[in-house]
């Protein structure tokens, strides 16, 4: 009798494990790896409720592969080495099938090599520096011929700039791209007296000091423009000092790389306007599919006040290609996946399409929006047509030659074009 209690105890549990993995194997998990607390919490909590949003819309309208999406929310809080143990979690651990999230470069590059031990997959959707390309992330933000190269072109002939104030935050994205455009700068016959380099930790709050240098460097009779890498909530008190010391657009213009509404919504924009700012994305375009962008994100918040941002737009993009590769391949394998979505294309929120190249970046337009009193943007200038995000500036001698393409036959995520041959990660 105790024997029969026994069969029949363990099979209760044998069928209770069987269907635990059913039920599992029944969703496809989401991993959202986005800091909602510490410096960064300002720019990225909205990017985890955007994912939110998408994988809510993809279950309404079916899921994938007749399985639901189910989102792992984790906050590696600002701290950097902390996206390395966090990606780790979410793909030992919870078995992820894809990854959205990182803001910053440095936290992309501490889940980087996690992400190629473990073979996962990200989707990072914010601006950076370029100079890498890897098999397991799909950069859907604009690279620096994306964004800072056109922004820096655009103060050129459009605002006669001659002198440059390059201010960033001391990590890795502002110092790559000062190192590129301060090699683009001097391409162009700029001096290296009239370039000026400035640094500030993360969360940053004292400006009087460097704002008075920016404003001493701007008085010696060249126009002077400031190109910001400066990220995080650093940049509220940074712009405030600008207006405590009487600068403005017309004597010193700034074109800021991450600032977009978001970190203007709740802000008195006033001492801003006519300030810049370059993206691939501003919520102010009108199109029927930004209009409905807005709309969806603003019922899902429960806010109308809330706003939209270009790494919003980028999440966006990802998290459609990422669906429709998986539908085309039939399957949420990473390697299948990954060659699936080189060549999809999306229509992305400001009108044409975006599409997914062989080197993990996509074709983007490029826009310079002015600052407005209520915080949004106008747009002043906007590329023809598409620009195919490059993973290698063509501004540095080390990079120059290198292509990055994951198709055959390269399969290469730094391929010199010179010596044929592959430096780095490949496969």
């Amino acid at each position: 009798m105790k024997f029969k209690k026994l069969i029949l105890a363990s099979s209760i549990i044998a069928s209770s494990l069987v269907a635990q993995v059913t039920m599992a194997a029944d969703t496809i998990k989401v991993g959202v790896l986005h800091s909602l607390s510490g410096t960064m919490a300002i720019s990225e909590t909205t990017l985890k409720d955007t994912v939110l949003m998408m994988i809510e819309e993809q279950n309404k309208a079916g899921g994938l592969l007749g399985k639901k999406l189910e989102a792992v929310v984790v906050d590696p809080a600002s701290n950097w080495p902390l996206f390395a143990e966090k990606s780790r979690e979410l793909l030992a651990k919870d078995k992820v099938d894809v990854i959205f999230g990182c803001w910053t470069s440095v936290s992309r590059k501490s889940a980087l090599p996690v992400l190629e031990e473990l073979n996962g997959l990200l989707f990072y959707p914010v601006q950076y520096e370029g100079e890498e390309s890897s098999k397991n992330v799909f950069y859907t933000g604009a690279a620096p011929n994306q964004q800072a190269i056109p922004a820096v072109e655009y103060l050129m002939d459009e605002i006669g700039a001659t002198r440059w104030v390059l201010a960033g935050t001391d990590y890795v994205y502002p110092r790559t791209t000062n190192k590129i455009l301060a090699a683009y700068l001097k391409s162009k016959g700029v001096k290296d007296e009239d370039i000026m380099i400035s640094y500030t930790p993360f969360g940053h709050s004292d400006w009087q000091g460097i704002v008075s240098d920016i404003k001493k460097f701007g008085s010696e009779g060249k126009k002077t423009a400031v190109v910001s890498t400066i990220n995080g909530d650093a940049n509220i008190p940074f712009y405030k000092e600008l207006g405590n010391q009487g600068i403005s657009a017309e004597d010193i213009p700034v074109v800021a790389f991450s600032v977009g509404e978001e970190e203007l919504s709740g802000f008195d924009a006033k001492p801003l306007v006519g300030h810049l700012a370059a993206w691939n994305y501003f919520q102010s375009v009108e199109t029927d599919e930004n209009e409905e962008f807005i709309a969806n994100w603003k019922k899902y918040i429960g806010d109308d006040k809330r706003v939209t941002n270009d790494p919003m737009e980028a999440t966006y993009i990802g998290f459609k290609m990422w669906a429709k590769a998986v539908e085309k391949v039939g399957t949420t394998d990473v390697d299948a996946v990954e060659q699936g979505l080189i060549g999809i294309a999306v229509p992305n929120l400001t009108g044409g399409i975006a599409v997914m190249n062989a080197n993990h970046h996509l074709s983007k337009p490029v826009l310079i929006g002015e600052i407005q009193e209520d915080g949004q943007f106008e747009v002043v200038s906007e590329t023809p047509g598409t620009v195919i995000g490059d993973a290698w500036s063509d501004f540095l001698p080390s990079s120059k030659n290198l292509i990055s393409d994951w198709t055959a036959p390269v399969k290469c995520g730094n391929f010199d074009v010179t010596t044929a041959k592959c430096s780095g990660q490949s496969f």
